[in-house]
Order: C-alpha cells, then sequence, then structure tokens
C-alpha cells in the first residue's frame, strides 16, 4: 500500500492559497455560463484567469489532455474536452477546475461542480441536487479515525436510495504538491474498510452520480467518459484536509456558485458549498461548510 502524506502546518496554507484560487475561478465560470456559450469559451475564460494569478492550469498538457479544462455536458460524465460545442437552454455541465500555485513546482487546488444553463428539465435537476448532496454527505464523515470505506458507503447509500447510481471507474484522489497521489477515495464500498484518515492528509471527493446506470464507456479521444445507457450524469468535487476535529474544506466558495446554487431548487444542506467567509483558522478547525 502506498503511503500517504501528511502536511505541515506551511504546506496546509499553500494548500489554502491554491484552493482559493480555484474555488475562485470555479466563481468566475458561473458568473459566464449561459445559452450560446461555447465549452472552448469556458476554456479560454479558466485559462486566461489562472495565469494572470500567476498560476496554471493542471489539465492542460497532463499525460497529454490539451485544455486547460474538463467540460462535461450531460451524459459525459467526466474529462470532457472543450470545443467548439455551443451550450443550449437545458444542458447541464460540470466544470472540472485545478489550479497550480505557484505556476512552477506548485500545490495544487481541485474542485468542480455541475452548473445548470437556462431550465433544465427535471431528470437534470434531480441528478445535479443528487450530486451536489452526495458530496456533503462524504464529507460529513470525514475525520480522523475514520476509513476511506467510510466516505464511500456514505455516499453510495444516500445515491442509491434517491435512485442514482454511483460511478465506479473514478475515484477521489491524495493532492498536494502531486496532482494524483494517494490515498485512492471510492465513492462507493463498505464501511469500516480502507485506510484510516489522519489529520493532515489532504484529498479530493468527487462523486460522479448517474441518473441510470453506474457502467460507463471511453471515446476515441482517449479522455471523454460517458454513460454507457446514455443516462445523465452529474458531479461536485472539493480538496478536504483532515483537522484534529474534522475536517476542512480547502476549495470552500465565498459566495454561491451563479447557475448552480442560487436557483430555488437547489438543496443547500448543513455543509453547503457556500460558506460565508471567516478568518481563517488553525489546522484543527472543523469544517461548517463544503
Amino acid at each position: 500500500m502506498a503511503s500517504v502524506r501528511t502536511l505541515s502546518s506551511r504546506d496546509i496554507q499553500s494548500m489554502r492559497d491554491v484552493g482559493r484560487l480555484a474555488a475562485d475561478t470555479l466563481l468566475m465560470v458561473g458568473d459566464h455560463l449561459q445559452p450560446g456559450i461555447t465549452t472552448e469559451d469556458i476554456n479560454v475564460l479558466v485559462h486566461e484567469y489562472t495565469i494572470a494569478a500567476g498560476a496554471r492550469p493542471a489539465p492542460l498538457n497532463y499525460r497529454g489532455f490539451p485544455k486547460s479544462v474538463c467540460t462535461s455536458v450531460n451524459h459525459v460524465v467526466c474529462h470532457g474536452i472543450p470545443a467548439p460545442m455551443t451550450l443550449e437552454s437545458g444542458d447541464i455541465i460540470n466544470v472540472d477546475v485545478t489550479s497550480v500555485l505557484p505556476a512552477r513546482n506548485g500545490w495544487f487546488g481541485d474542485t468542480s461542480a455541475t452548473f445548470y444553463i437556462g431550465t433544465p428539465p427535471p431528470l437534470a435537476r434531480h441528478v445535479t441536487e443528487i450530486a451536489r448532496e452526495s458530496l456533503e454527505v462524504g464529507i460529513a464523515v470525514v475525520r480522523p479515525g475514520a476509513r476511506v470505506g467510510d466516505i464511500g458507503h456514505a455516499i453510495q447509500s444516500f445515491a442509491e436510495a434517491k435512485g442514482c447510481s454511483v460511478v465506479r471507474d473514478y475515484t477521489g484522489h491524495g493532492i498536494h504538491r502531486v496532482f494524483h497521489d494517494a490515498p485512492s477515495i471510492p465513492h462507493y464500498g463498505t464501511p469500516g474498510t480502507g485506510i484510516i484518515l489522519k489529520k493532515g492528509m489532504t484529498f479530493t471527493i468527487e462523486p460522479m452520480i448517474n441518473i441510470g446506470h453506474w457502467a460507463v464507456d471511453h471515446l476515441d479521444d482517449d479522455w471523454t467518459v460517458v454513460t454507457r445507457d446514455g443516462s445523465l450524469s452529474a458531479q461536485f468535487e472539493h480538496t478536504i484536509l483532515v483537522t484534529k476535529g474534522g475536517c476542512e474544506v480547502l476549495t470552500r466558495r465565498s459566495r454561491p456558485l451563479k447557475n448552480s446554487e442560487d436557483v430555488e431548487w437547489a438543496r443547500l444542506g448543513p455543509l453547503a458549498s457556500f460558506v460565508p467567509p471567516a478568518p481563517q483558522a488553525s489546522d484543527s478547525t472543523n469544517a461548517t461548510g463544503a
């Protein structure tokens, strides 16, 4: 089993800084979304915003990925490649942002959200809101002494009870100065199994929730992942720090996401994705938001 890195107080501050940038980038994207925008427009927005901040977009050229952000529309589960594809009213789109700060030898902050374009149909609303809540359910169990399987079990139990399925092929991952590291965080599983969480660990939780079956296929571009049955899929993601008393969400946002959290049907629970700004706490402070 690969060893899992735990971070120092200085490391944690660097992760907070890049997490804030990733969160702000996602907020900026939400402000621009509307019918008629293309996924390539989103790519340009993310690229220019990230470079202007003295950072770099981690996806660009990562294992050959050709763009600066992943844009996954409707039945695309993850790793959608931006293109001159126009978004229409009724679409849902996941925008997955990973920033590296500083640009050279920097730290990684990874976050994503699913947005509504115009007026979504009922099934799009349902899968998006279950995905949003699934992330909150997973975050709620993170604390020292919990196990990775506890996270996956909580998410799977919730999502399946709501008539949705959890993608098995992709997981959350350790993150710090390495984009993808141990531990792997499956979004399904058995409680009491997997590695024990310890203070100072940082990783992502990023459940991909389908309205149909959990099986996926990969397109010929070697990146784009789609639902095998063509059903809708949605995802939300945060970078998490395990603290002395619970966890801290390093990519928490300073205001609600437009076209996602500001709609009247958004299910923002006790670990709502938006939390009011607060003074930075020490690495032993419990999180109050996702």
